[in-house]
This record gives C-alpha cells, sequence and structure tokens, in this order.
C-alpha cells in the first residue's frame, strides 16, 4: 500500500488533500492533531510520506517533524503551511523536513510534490548496486546509508539524493538548478532556496566544522562542490 499521513486540523482542507491523494492512487491515513498524527506513525511503520501542517493546537507540524526525525530517517517529510515568512520556510526544512508547500495550493502540485517524494523514499525498485568510497565516506547505494570513519550517518532520503550526485560527480561545481532538477525532478513546483537550506542542514551531519566547509564548498554565485 502506498501509505500517506495528511495531518490537517481543518477538516474541509484535510478531506481536499485526502480525495486527491485518494484520486492518486494513495492510502491516506488522516490525523487532526500532532499527537494523533504520532500515534498513527508508531501503528504504521510503512507510511512513506507524511503531510504536516504547521499550525496546529498542542503539538505543532515543526515538532512532530523533530520526532519522527529523531525515530524516522527514511520517511519522506512535506510542511503544510499557510505562512509565507522565510524563516518559517527554513524552520520547517531544519527541522527534518524534505519539502514545503504553502498554501492554497492546487492538487496537482501537491500530487506532483508527493509524487517525486514518494519516488525518493525508496517506493519504487532501486537499481542502483554497490557502494562508494571517498574517504572518509562510504555510501552503500544498495541500503542507502551512509558512513564517516565508520560511523553511520542518518539522512533522509532527500540528503541521501544530494550526497549521492556529488559522490557521482567528485570535484565537480553542480549548479543550484542542476541540484534541484537532479533530486526533486524537473516537475518540481518549489524554489530553488531549498537545495541552500537542504546543503546547511548537510553540512551539520557530514562536516568536521559546519562553519567552515571542507566537503561540501560554495562556489559563489553558482553552485556546491563535493571537495574532492
Amino acid at each position: 500500500m502506498r501509505k500517506v499521513l495528511v495531518l490537517e486540523d481543518e477538516a474541509n482542507i484535510r478531506s481536499f488533500v485526502v480525495i486527491n491523494l485518494k484520486r492518486a492512487g494513495y492510502d491516506t491515513l488522516e490525523a487532526s492533531s500532532g499527537e494523533e498524527a504520532m500515534e498513527i506513525v508508531k501503528r504504521n511503520p510503512d507510511i512513506r510520506v507524511a503531510l504536516l501542517d504547521v499550525m496546529l493546537p498542542g503539538i505543532d507540524g515543526f515538532e512532530v517533524c523533530r520526532r519522527i526525525r529523531a525515530d524516522n530517517a527514511k520517511i519522506g517529510i512535506i510542511m503544510l503551511t499557510a505562512r509565507t515568512q522565510e524563516m518559517d520556510k527554513v524552520t520547517g526544512l531544519m527541522t527534518g523536513a524534505d519539502d514545503y508547500v504553502t498554501k492554497p495550493f492546487s492538487p496537482a502540485e501537491l500530487t506532483a510534490r508527493v509524487d517525486a517524494l514518494y519516488r525518493r523514499t525508496g517506493g519504487e525498485p532501486l537499481l542502483e548496486n554497490g557502494v562508494i568510497r571517498q574517504d572518509p565516506f562510504l555510501l552503500n547505494t544498495r541500503n542507502r546509508t551512509m558512513e564517516k570513519n565508520g560511523q553511520r550517518i542518518k539522512l533522509t532520503q532527500v540528503e541521501y539524493s544530494i550526497i549521492k550526485l556529488f559522490m557521482d560527480n567528485p570535484g565537480k561545481a553542480l549548479s543550484r538548478d542542476e541540484i534541484l532538477e537532479s533530486v526533486w525532478g524537473r516537475d518540481y513546483f518549489g524554489e530553488v532556496k531549498i537545495v541552500d537550506v537542504n546543503i546547511r542542514r548537510l553540512r551539520l551531519k557530514v562536516e568536521d566544522d559546519p562553519q567552515n566547509p571542507t566537503y561540501i564548498t560554495t562556489v559563489w554565485g553558482y553552485g556546491y562542490k563535493w571537495g574532492f
């Protein structure tokens, strides 16, 4: 089953999202509060994608995202927000979300975002094989994991896709648009700044000193380079 969690406290919006996801072939699980969403996640470890509303009574969407990420790096997370402030978007991504959709959104946009994230979370068979070793890193493309000096680094599936792109192109400057197209897909509706936020999050995980990165370096005015 292609399970998607929909956390939204406004019943009419939740119903709108659920109807359109069901039309696209997804099995939806509904929650109206953060607490309810966490219980559903515990009972359904095969959920592939979670849509989390930011503004909720009690536990808000940011906190639900943090708690899910603490236990599960593989589930895809999309934040649903009516807010347009830049800091809210960044906050959602830095707490572990893979993407965000600002209300109001079209059914086509939302379904496209879920489809793309579902594919990246392993919803389709992997064709990759083997490992990529670039000391001190080891990327296992069979189980989509990464180690640094033998220690596992917990990556979301979007972060894994970015690292895989970098390690496939060591020393090559990749533009933000190249990274966006490769990881999020050509039909991505969002903004290119999502690349920068994910790079910032990755640096916190892979760099010895995130403030002075040596592995993921910035190519000013262009993009980023895996520094090997």
